[in-house]
């Protein structure tokens, strides 16, 4: 059976008895993808282009978002007249398996009417990409003229073009890596044991005491939040700057303007984010490594592939440094891709892709429009120019 929700948070697919088998072997029988579409999909369904999200991203990149009342997390990049421009462009963006914004995940209901909690199977990047099949198979769509995405975003990139090469025409994995470094995944374990170490907590079991691990969440998004920025950055914004020039506190209150910075990024984040889904979503990532489901040979990850990459990284970002971006062209080389690499110098660190970065964005317009030319896409009548 299949239901087709609409709501002012997007479009949710309902499917039941949906049997989404799991890389750990585990079966979802029910199976709820929450999405959002953009533009129009033109008559042969060849210019659709999927975006994934990042770690604490969701399926709302452009427009307001209707949680939060913000824009977008990719509002400068996504819409009409911009880089990946909606008036050309069917856009899709899907919340992914395990988060919380909609997609099943561990603060999804059973059958009993439970939520999952820890009993919710460990994911993905891989089921994250199956689950998108599955809604692209539902909205009959066939292939992809592109799919794009930054950081967790840009891993599922990578796991399109390597387990479901057919249906990509042309990728654009930003500031990612094939594989999360012991570095990255030390990180996230200390999130992780923040939330653990939360009593709120209570083994994953909160929602059945009516609370949550609030201040574990936030401290976790605090530690992951420096990560990134550059040192460049934070000095650029808080320096040593004081919130309170008259005074310190000589005690445990928000003496420094960084510190208030990353407690407002803290409290701000546990209002919109599951800690189940935090804890799911960042063992996905650490569990990433593409080469290692190809013999270890990272270009037999990408043979015989016929799509076209972009591959983009930025000179501050030392969470997913350019030597992970190299690493990856020359695999992609190996394996006779069609590749093209940009390093962007910028000082914002790994946020860089989500900022304004007008290099960035340069080289998006460029490479859709030289691949929307190999896909007999029509061009704007002024490249990269809104036309009312």
């Amino acid at each position: 059976m299949v239901g087709h929700e609409n709501s002012a948070d997007g479009k949710r697919l309902v499917l039941e008895d949906a049997q989404l088998t799991l890389d750990n072997g585990s079966v979802l029988d029910t199976l709820t993808l929450a999405y959002r579409t953009y533009g129009t999909l033109n008559d042969d369904k060849s210019n659709a282009i999927l975006i994934c999200h990042a770690l604490t991203g969701d399926h709302h990149p452009s427009g307001a978002n209707p949680l939060t009342g913000r824009a977008g997390w990719w509002d400068n990049m996504v819409g009409p007249g911009k880089p990946v421009d909606t008036d050309r462009y069917f856009v899709i963006c899907q919340n992914v398996i395990g988060g919380c914004a909609g997609s099943t995940g561990p603060s999804s209901q059973r059958a009993d009417g439970t939520p999952y909690g820890l009993d919710f199977p460990v994911i993905t990047i891989g089921d994250m990409v199956r689950a998108q099949n599955v809604l692209l198979d539902r909205l009959k769509i066939p292939d992809l003229f592109c799919v794009i995405g930054g950081s967790m975003g840009g891993m599922q990139v990578l796991q399109w073009a390597a387990a479901h090469g057919e249906r990509v025409f042309s990728a654009i994995p930003i500031a990612t890596a094939a594989r999360h470094s012991s570095q990255n995944i030390a990180f996230h374990e200390v999130g992780r044991q923040a939330i653990l170490a939360d009593p709120d907590w209570h083994g994953g079991n909160y929602a059945a005491e009516n609370t949550a691990p609030r201040k574990g969440l936030a401290v976790a998004r605090m530690a992951a939040h420096i990560t990134y920025l550059s040192e460049a950055a934070l000095q650029r914004k808080f320096g040593r700057n004081l919130q309170d020039r008259d005074r310190l506190s000589y005690g445990f209150e928000a003496d420094f303007q960084i510190e208030s910075y990353l407690r407002h990024q803290g409290i701000s984040f546990v209002d919109r984010f599951d800690a189940n889904s935090y804890l799911y979503i960042t063992r996905a990532m650490d569990y990433f490594d593409l080469a290692a489901d190809f013999g270890g040979t990272l270009a037999d990850a990408f043979a015989n592939t016929k799509a076209r990459f972009c591959v983009v990284s930025f000179t501050s970002d030392w969470l997913f440094p350019t030597s992970e971006s190299i690493s990856l062209v020359r695999a992609l080389n190996a394996a006779g891709a069609n590749v093209s690499f940009v390093e962007i110098e910028s000082d914002k660190g790994h946020d860089a892709f989500l900022l304004d970065e007008p290099e960035m964005e340069q080289t998006i317009i460029g490479f859709l429009n030289a691949a929307a030319v190999a896909r007999g896409l029509p061009l704007p009548e002024v490249s990269g120019a809104h036309n009312d």
